[in-house]
């Protein structure tokens, strides 16, 4: 798996995958929405159980994404490889837009089950502050012009937001929050019943999918981005 870091092999080895990925994100897509409308509503939230099906899939994508960043920033500043600022930086865009959806999807289901649409309690302030560091991330690369400068910056503050995921994971066993306990990755297993854990897990394997997707199409794009400007720069040179 070392062997892909080299640019050239990566792109060789991505170029049938990336496809692939794309056409399984439809497939999982439509089933999970077919199982999300199939099953039948919660006998206590009633059909506003269904935002579950999108809210905790972005919530824990969210989640693996900006892990993905922070182990791509570890190598790209310490061994200063291009792939992996590369693949840092496209990770970031994607995280951000899962992460928004989880917040707006929680919003969504907290005002008629809590009857607020947000509360200052530890797992949603601490998932706003994993997007504040997605958000952080992307801005700080773009306010330096210089692109090496504005790398290091940026990995380092990936770096820095790895403290918050597990913030974000046990803060609802650390602290007495108004969000609800894990059921779904929890001891003794799933508290979830077999209606609703298979339109969930369908779910969040379509968004893993679609992550991938999206992910090696963004490096893929970022590599051939730097080629071009690095063929730009030796003809300026040339001429």
């Amino acid at each position: 798996m070392f062997g892909l870091a080299n640019p050239a092999r990566f792109m060789s080895f991505t170029r049938p995958l990336t496809p692939v990925l794309w056409v399984v994100t439809a497939v999982l897509l439509a089933v999970g929405i077919c199982l999300s409308f199939a099953a039948p509503g919660d006998y206590q939230q009633g059909d506003t159980v269904r935002i579950m099906f999108v809210h905790v899939p972005a919530a824990s994508i969210g989640l693996m994404v900006y892990a993905a960043l922070g182990v791509s920033s570890f190598f790209a500043l310490v061994f200063r490889h291009p792939l992996a600022d590369a693949a840092a930086r496209a990770a970031a865009l994607p995280g951000a837009a899962f992460t928004a959806l989880a917040l707006i999807t929680g919003a969504l289901w907290g005002q008629p089950m809590w009857g607020t649409w947000w509360v200052w309690d530890a797992r949603l302030t601490s998932v706003l502050v994993l997007f504040l560091f997605y958000l952080g991330y992307m801005a700080l690369r773009a306010s330096i012009d210089d692109e090496q400068k504005a790398a290091r910056a940026a990995a380092v503050l990936g770096l820095v937001g790895l403290i918050n995921l597990p913030i974000v994971k046990f803060s609802v066993d650390w602290w007495n929050t108004l969000h609800q306990p894990a059921s779904l990755l929890r001891a003794g297993g799933s508290s979830l019943d077999p209606v609703f854990l298979a339109p969930l897990l369908t779910m969040m394997a379509a968004y893993g999918a679609l992550f991938l997707a999206v992910w090696l199409t963004s490096i893929r794009t970022e590599i051939t981005r730097r080629r071009v400007q690095t063929l730009r720069a030796r003809q300026a040179l040339e001429a």
